[in-house]
């Protein structure tokens, strides 16, 4: 009997998915405050974090769990190495380095790889699904916070290989549905995906300290009062971010 994995994925992270959109620094993305600083840095942490996530799932193309939900169109390490060369200047790669949070979330990948493989669906679910349901919004925040171009620093959110962005997802979440898993491995890529959204709070809060400098503290606590609740499949997320 085949697993609904997609909907066990989207219902079960329903509260990670909205915790992390409740962290200071998403807060404060969502209502269009954006700093420079943070930014950039936060570019710099995710090139890592998806350079680590590519890797390995580009190693296990031929693995049963893993290789069917392996699209090269997915792809973010080339995009943000383009940014990081507009945000850093051509010597980018002496200048960006991965903040201790995100050396932890590259950690814990190269980890799932080694000994539970199949977990990976779960990292690729909370990066890839919320990249493609959330990313145009936020591209389009950062645009008017940055006071950026349409290529300046942004190709981050630009699949321009993906023609139709809602028929992919469909058909990824389909391919999730019909991967080899008994109920106990969904369980566990459930539990990962959690996991992965703790992973990317982390990075989140260690964020926070530039943007607070910036904007001062209690223009930090006003935006960041007012709660909100989210799912990675269903609109902006700055997991995507």
């Amino acid at each position: 009997m085949a697993i609904a994995l997609a909907a066990l994925l989207k219902e079960g992270t329903k509260k990670s998915h909205t915790m992390a959109e409740n962290t200071g620094f998403v807060s404060c993305f969502l209502k269009g405050v954006v700093e420079k600083a943070s930014y950039r840095k936060l570019v710099s942490d995710l090139y890592f974090v998806y350079g680590a996530m590519e890797e390995e799932m580009a190693k296990l193309k031929d693995h049963p769990v893993v290789g069917p939900i392996v699209f090269d169109e997915l792809n973010r390490k080339q995009s943000l190495a383009k940014d990081l060369t507009y945000h850093y200047g051509e010597n980018w790669d002496s200048q960006a380095h991965p903040s201790e949070s995100a050396k932890t979330y590259v950690d814990r990948i190269h980890q799932v790889a080694a000994q539970e493989p199949e977990l990976l669906v779960a990292h690729a679910y909370t990066r890839y699904m919320g990249d493609l349901s959330g990313g145009q919004i936020l591209k389009t925040i950062a645009q008017k916070a940055l006071n950026l171009g349409d290529q300046d620093g942004v190709n981050f959110y630009n699949f321009d290989t993906i023609a139709d962005e809602k028929a992919f997802k469909a058909m990824y979440r389909a391919r999730m549905d019909s991967l080899p898993i008994d109920k106990a491995t969904a369980e566990r890529i459930v539990a990962e995906a959690n996991h992965a959204f703790g992973l990317n709070m982390h990075v989140f809060k260690e964020l926070e300290g530039n943007l607070i400098l910036a904007i001062g503290k209690t223009l930090f606590g006003f935006l960041t009062h007012r709660q909100r609740s989210g799912s990675t499949e269903g609109g902006a997320t700055a997991t995507a971010a």
